[in-house]
């Protein structure tokens, strides 16, 4: 791809296909061929499915032709975490036992984003069954850092951070329990949205856990994610559980100014124990939104000590309950961190399980009561360290294992619990260049103000503008 397309994002893209000024054919095998040079460096991909792409650019470019809308992702190539189905094709989940699972169903949200004009590339590299927030994977190796390869992308939506970050493709779904959407775009240095719980339809989306299994993009810019989001959230009738309120208008909101929101910032947890890059990363972060009329005030946080031990215990029950009968006939076939972390749910005793979920409305209203009594959004790093290298992660090392997944997924855990929308923004780099991310977080359906917020930052800095080295050469 010429360095002119790599680095277009995916609005301003879509505008020159829709004008005509460039084809979705051309960007279209521009970015296979990225996709091709790049993964014996980063393995982003499981499957490329490279005709099928190109065949769904054709038909943009000739609808076009005939002055037909296409939709407001006309011909922008994306590709997706491989557990979201399409129907007639594989969709691994990155794991060997559904190495030969041929969907008989397409995601709505996939379904959605081919209806608004997106070309879909194929499924991206992920950890096995989503679990695990470095981006390891014993079946189908482990996806890399496009900033040092050497280094982890972030999991579990890894090669969907991957493959954004180094300008593969313009847009990504990926699927957040625990921080699966916003790790490893911080880690890889790129914009993921975890939304309302239910706002996106999970209808075609292989599960984790019931109660916490959400979907969002990861793309370039906080606009990008937008509209992205305004595309694929809304009620679903094969999905019974999405919510039924309007549409976020999450792109129109990045042209409102943030003024009249407010930052709170966590008095405690959030900020404890930081890398002292992230440390000075957010330090002039709060200073880049107060110089944008953003007043900035400390806010009381409640104990995340019991949430984060109710949603692991919920978690790994649900986990174990979707698990139970390959467990018990193909136990081998799992990588052995996978295979121990969904065990765990098989020794949860219902009344714990139970308590839970039923404490889930208590802390949130706590929550919204408390702590966004006097903000609208919080402002906290989206996680306390960067990305680790691989050769520092032994995924059959269980203590060494548990240790890092708690640390690095300690600020986006609660909030996966507690249901609420989170917005990942990269906001500087390390010593090493490897990025460093904040985290917006805001009341129940409230994905418009993390849109404002989130657009007004990058207007003010270029963090988003700067890529990786395997894209400059």
């Amino acid at each position: 791809m010429s360095g002119d397309l790599a680095t277009l994002d995916l609005c301003t893209l879509a505008g020159r296909i829709r004008d005509r000024a460039i084809s979705a054919e051309e960007v279209t095998s521009a970015a296979i061929a990225r996709a091709e040079a790049l993964q014996p460096t980063l393995n982003a991909f499981i499957r490329l499915e490279a005709e099928t792409a190109l065949e769904q650019a054709r038909t943009v470019d000739e609808r076009l032709a005939k002055g037909e809308d296409v939709g407001p992702l006309a011909g922008v190539p994306l590709a997706h975490k491989d557990m979201f189905y399409r129907e007639g094709l594989p969709t691994s989940c990155g794991s060997k036992i559904r190495a030969n699972f041929v969907a008989d169903r397409t995601a709505t949200a996939l379904a959605r984003l081919a209806q608004a004009g997106a070309i879909d590339l194929g499924g991206l590299n992920m950890s096995e069954f989503a679990v695990g927030p470095i981006g390891n994977n014993v079946h189908y190796g482990d996806c890399h850092n496009p900033w040092n390869p050497d280094h982890a992308p972030g999991g579990s939506s890894s090669g969907s951070g991957a493959s954004v970050a180094a300008r593969i493709v313009y847009g990504a779904l990926g699927s957040d329990t625990g921080g699966s959407i916003r790790i490893p775009s911080a880690m890889s240095g790129v914009v993921g949205f975890k939304p309302t719980q239910n706002r996106v339809s999970r209808y075609g989306l292989m599960p984790l856990s019931f109660s916490f299994d959400t979907s969002g993009p990861l793309t370039r810019t906080v606009r990008d994610t937008a509209r992205i989001l305004d595309t694929i959230a809304g009620h679903d009738p094969k999905d019974p559980t999405s919510s039924r309120r309007p549409g976020p208008g999450c792109e129109a909101a990045c042209d409102r100014p943030p003024a009249r929101l407010r930052l709170g910032v966590p008095t405690s947890y959030f900020y404890d124990d930081l890398d002292p890059a992230v440390g000075a990363a957010l330090e002039a972060a709060q200073k880049i939104f107060e110089g944008a009329g953003v007043p900035l005030r400390p806010v009381p946080v409640p104990s995340h000590d019991e949430i984060n031990l109710i949603w692991a215990a919920a978690l790994a029950a649900e986990a174990a309950t979707i698990h139970r009968k390959w467990l018990r006939e193909r136990p081998c076939d799992y990588g052995p961190m996978v295979r121990r972390r969904i065990e765990f749910g098989l020794y949860q005793p219902a009344t714990r399980y139970l308590e839970a979920l039923s404490l889930r409305e208590k802390f949130l209203r706590e929550y919204c009561a408390t702590t966004f009594a006097d903000c609208d959004v919080l402002l906290t790093p989206t996680m306390p360290v960067t990305a680790p290298r691989l050769d520092e992660v032994d995924v059959s090392d269980g203590k060494g294992m548990t240790d890092l997944v708690l640390k690095v997924s300690r600020n986006t855990r609660p909030i996966s619990y507690l249901g609420l929308p989170a917005l990942s923004v990269p906001c500087g780099f390390n010593e090493a260049g490897l990025p460093i991310a904040l985290q917006l977080i805001g009341r129940p359906f409230s994905e418009s103000q993390l849109c404002r917020l989130g657009h007004a930052y990058q207007q003010a800095t270029d963090w988003h503008t700067r890529v990786p080295a395997v894209v400059v050469g």
